[in-house]
């Protein structure tokens, strides 16, 4: 056996080994898979990006119309609640100044829409019948609805809590009375006696949430509500309820002599009929079917929306980037 020399050993041991690098073709090899490697995780990312942005335009419209459409049906259940009676209202005591009050035509008698409480509710059908009173022409979406709401607060307001200027209705069991500020009117002998606060909602879609001036404008559903008076006259205020919202469409049910509850865009009658001998369609409406249709804040790019929705009388085919849900409920009416 061949032994080595140690002489030889050191020799080889302080000998630089060669050190062979990659060559042009294994780092070009190495640089395409490592961008295809990297292409799919940005691909994996947008996709997941796109698909929470989805989420998250889907979530808007879900919230924004179910809010909408709860907040509808909660004032429509309490719609035509006058108290402790079911009475026909006695003609209301003077009930002075009202600020913005909802009416239909110029000279029409102030209170004379706040004074009808006989109508639990009352619609116009794609047109806005307050342009020259509560509902400006610029803030109204055209070939939309508009709906009056009009009730008393749940629970009576204590006569030592009655504010002064604001509008309460005063009820027993076989009449009421509409009044305005701290002093009741008088029943004789009539028990047991509570004075409501007056709720009135009118509802309605403006083509812009914060203010017209707004790009994009997002259209909202929008109420004008009666606010108390206090130190000033009882005003008609306006009050956001869902942005977002792009079109409101209502139809009004009625018994029938079959007996079915029959679904009406409108009903003839006015929204003032203080005269109980002129009694209208309106009153007798016991339910009332809404539909909503909800619209996304922004566009989204590439996507072109050209669905048909179908609300009542109208349909509506936007043509536009804009995603969409419809909602709709009926609700009955309790009162």
């Amino acid at each position: 056996m061949a032994t080595i020399r140690p002489d030889r050993l050191q020799a080889a041991a302080g000998r630089p080994r060669l050190q062979r690098g990659f060559t042009l073709i294994e780092m070009l090899i190495s640089i395409t898979i490592g961008l295809g490697i990297l292409a799919g995780l940005v691909g994996v990312l947008a996709s997941n990006a796109g698909n929470s942005r989805s989420n998250d335009r889907t979530s808007e419209l879900m919230t924004n119309g179910r809010y909408a459409l709860n907040a509808m049906k909660h004032e429509l259940r309490e719609a035509g609640f006058r108290g402790y009676t079911w009475a026909e209202p006695l003609a209301p005591a003077a009930l002075g100044a009202i600020g913005n009050e909802c009416l239909e035509s110029v000279g029409q008698a102030a209170g004379s829409f706040l004074g009808n409480i006989r109508q639990g509710v009352w619609g116009a059908n794609n047109a806005n019948p307050f342009a020259v009173s509560c509902i400006p022409a610029a803030n109204y979406a055209a070939n939309t609805d508009v709906m009056v709401v009009r009730r008393l607060a749940p629970t009576p307001t204590p006569a030592a809590s009655l504010v002064a200027n604001s509008i309460y209705f005063h009820t027993t069991y076989d009449r009421g009375q509409m009044f305005r500020g701290v002093t009741p009117p008088t029943f004789t002998g009539a028990a047991p006696l509570a004075s409501f606060a007056l709720q009135t909602f009118v509802y309605y879609i403006r083509p812009w949430t914060v203010s017209a001036a707004e790009n994009p404008q997002i259209p909202a559903l929008v109420r004008v509500a009666l606010a108390p008076g206090g130190g000033g006259n009882p005003t008609f205020t306006s009050e956001l309820v869902a942005s977002g919202i792009e079109r409101m469409q209502v139809r009004y049910g009625r018994l029938t002599t079959t007996p079915d509850t029959q679904y009406l865009d409108t009903l003839p009658g006015a929204s003032f009929t203080l005269d109980p001998t002129a009694q209208t369609d309106w009153e007798e409406v016991n339910a009332v079917r809404i539909w909503l249709l909800a619209r996304n804040a922004t566009l989204e790019p590439g996507y072109t929306n050209t669905t048909t929705y179908t609300m009542g009388d109208q349909a509506f085919t936007p043509n536009d980037g804009f995603r969409r849900q419809l909602f709709t409920t009926v609700v009955q009416l309790r009162n």
